[in-house]
């Protein structure tokens, strides 16, 4: 997006944040209708789902949307051919597309933003943005990370040309890596990418070059760096932290604000929607931007419609998080939620004989994708070995699946310069969730390993 027309749109953007609830509800509304009459005429699936669920064409125009029926991950896989509305876009061109293509920020087909959804086994699955929707999603994202700023004081900040680090996973088709440099771009900053496979003798260096003013990435990347800057082995002036990937805490957003000395913004978003929500602060929880989505909660279950994507409508779409919705404040139009469960991951940390520590982040070895591996786990036993915990039900398969991992363990680890570490496979029956949080973490615990195992 050119630098004059994202000013000129994320200023029409900002003006939202004025309007009353009920003006908030009316433009929802508004837009929801749009997108419910475009999928019944343009996508053959909504279509031929409405019509069985008795809603005829005239209700779209009226019916309460928790009238509609949901979909899930596994439904938008089956269907996405007729879900989509475009018809040069088939699943199966985008599985090669991705297995064939090198990794960047270039649009499927000149036009199309791929998403690679996130997961630890499993057959992966993609979400398509065109221009338009990836424009849209692009000024929520830059809304919500200067959502505490008037517009002469963004002017101000954009005119410096903003130096900008991500500290994030940056080698694949990951949402928020395309979104954040296309964003970058579009606002004419200067930016840095610091994979979480990096050695951290490598961050050090880059930063210190970089010298980085604004900083964006997972929370538990950026907790790093709070905590060299904190023992002096980098020096940076960040005016703003951006977090995004994962649940942020209490006691790291306090702990990043005071290592930084600076406002700290919290993007929620997800594959399906990359601009969900911003939280400047543990007070009034999370805000979700309910000019570019309908979030639902019922019985516990979080339901997205996606008011910006009309390539790839989702409609009533099943999210994994949970949520509570609040009830708005007089200060916003904006719906405030409590987010209860999110990813939350653990990072293995290594030392080497010369006590030289390095880490390990979870979404770098999350996109394993083996046929035959049901599941898999990774739990360190010392300081340099970790064991990979496999749930293959079929036993023949089990030693080609064992082969295909501890290849491409090794290549992690290559590239990381953790050839040190030692690692093996295990194979068990059944990966269990943890039974606080009923997830299945990607790196356990030794204590939520033995409460498993004594479940």
């Amino acid at each position: 997006m050119k630098y004059i027309h994202l000013l000129r749109e994320l200023y029409h953007l900002k003006k939202n944040e004025r309007k009353t609830r009920e003006q908030m509800q009316e433009l929802q509304q508004k837009k929801l209708r749009k997108l419910l009459f475009y999928a019944w005429e343009h996508s053959a699936f909504y279509r031929r789902t409405f019509e069985k669920a008795g809603i005829n064409k005239e209700q779209l125009a009226d019916l309460a949307l928790s009238e509609f029926p949901t979909i899930d991950k596994t439904v938008l896989m089956e269907h996405f051919d007729e879900l989509v509305t475009l018809p040069d876009l088939k699943q199966s061109d985008l599985r090669r597309f991705d297995a064939q293509v090198q990794v960047d920020r270039k649009p499927y087909l000149g036009k199309y933003h791929v998403v690679h959804s996130s997961g630890s086994t499993g057959t992966p699955g993609y979400f398509v943005y065109d221009k338009a929707a990836w424009n849209s999603m692009l000024l929520g994202i830059v809304r919500g990370a200067l959502w505490d700023m008037k517009m002469p004081q963004i002017l101000k900040l954009l005119l410096g040309r903003p130096r900008i680090v991500y500290i994030a996973a940056t080698d694949g088709r990951y949402g928020g890596a395309m979104a954040v440099g296309d964003g970058i771009d579009g606002i004419g900053g200067s930016q840095l990418y610091l994979d979480i496979k990096t050695p951290l003798a490598e961050w050090i260096e880059a930063i210190q070059k970089f010298r980085p003013n604004i900083v964006i990435g997972y929370p538990s990347a950026i907790k790093i760096l709070g905590e060299l800057v904190q023992k002096g082995d980098v020096k940076v002036s960040v005016s703003r932290v951006v977090s995004c990937g994962e649940p942020l805490g209490a006691g790291l957003r306090s702990f990043l604000e005071q290592a930084f000395r600076c406002p700290v913004i919290n993007i929620y978003g997800a594959s399906e929607s990359l601009a969900l929500g911003a939280e400047t602060g543990t007070e009034n929880g999370m805000l979700l931007f309910d000019d570019l989505n309908v979030i639902e909660v019922e019985n516990g279950v979080m339901y997205l419609t996606c008011l910006y994507n009309f390539a790839q409508p989702l409609i009533r779409y099943q999210i994994t998080d949970r949520l509570i919705l609040r009830e708005p404040v007089d200060s916003s139009p904006f719906t405030h939620a409590e987010i209860l469960l999110g990813r939350s991951e653990e990072l293995l940390w290594f030392e080497d004989g010369d006590g030289h520590r390095d880490f390990l982040h979870p979404l770098a070895v999350e996109g394993f994708c083996i046929q035959g591996l049901v599941d898999y786990q990774f739990q360190q036993t010392a300081p340099d070995t970790f064991e990979m915990l496999a749930e293959v039900p079929d036993t023949a398969k089990r030693p080609a699946v064992q082969s295909e991992m501890l290849r491409q363990m090794q290549g992690i680890l290559r590239e990381k310069q953790l050839d040190y570490v030692q690692f093996s496979v295990r194979f068990t029956d059944q990966i269990l969730p943890n039974p606080k949080t009923g997830k299945k973490p990607l790196i356990r615990t030794s204590d939520s390993f033995e409460m498993e195992e004594a479940i």
